[in-house]
């Protein structure tokens, strides 16, 4: 009987020496290492016709989502607001597009991964004389919006036929009489959505000779 215990007890030590001497220490403790990280698809359905559900007319945008911190352009129908007074169409568009980006994400678009920085309640504000064409005021300052936020804003409307010209910078201005800055939506700005270049102020038109 002392005989086995001896060998019963060289073996632990000789199976001590062995973990002891790879750098694994035994436990009896289950390790919880966690879940696998998880990764995003970033990808969702197009909405399929250019009418909302309600019979409200639309018209189809690409609306930069955040996703994996970048953006990411979701098509979507946007559903035009109600129009109002001396409100200019580029205006009217300017709002239906804040507004999707103000909207929470969908279900289905939750579950691939976008979310959205752009605050509630932002609008845009109506342009001042002399602003340049195609210009875009906001109830609030771009630059007291959080960079993200600013970032979705600018990439949105430079992608949208319905407010800019065409390829180029877009022109923001705030609600005061400060002059509109012209914002560029590059491949730097998709990529890292929190800093957003601006080219700088825009200089108003003169009025013309007296």
């Amino acid at each position: 009987m002392r005989r086995r215990t001896g060998r019963v007890a060289g073996a632990l030590l000789l199976v001590a020496a062995v973990t002891s001497g790879c750098g694994i220490r035994a436990t009896t403790v289950p390790v919880d290492v966690g879940a696998a990280p998880s990764r995003v698809s970033c990808d969702t359905p197009a909405q399929p016709s250019g009418q909302q559900p309600s019979g409200v007319p639309g018209f189809r945008a690409t609306v930069e989502l955040v996703c994996g911190s970048q953006l990411v352009g979701v098509e979507r129908v946007v559903p035009v607001p109600e129009k109002r007074p001396a409100r200019e169409p580029v205006v009217l568009a300017a709002q239906a597009l804040l507004e999707a980006l103000e909207r929470e994400p969908s279900a289905q678009e939750r579950d691939a991964g976008f979310t959205t920085g752009v605050p509630a309640g932002l609008s845009a504000a109506p342009t001042r004389a002399g602003d340049p064409a195609g210009t875009v005021r906001l109830s609030r300052k771009p630059e007291d919006l959080p960079p993200v936020a600013l970032s979705q804003i600018v990439c949105t409307l430079a992608e949208s036929e319905a407010v800019s010209a065409g390829p180029g910078p877009v022109v923001l201005g705030g609600p005061d009489a400060d002059p509109p800055r012209a914002w560029e939506c590059s491949d730097a700005v998709r990529s890292r959505p929190e800093s957003v270049p601006t080219l700088g102020d825009v200089v108003r038109p003169s009025a013309g000779p007296s």
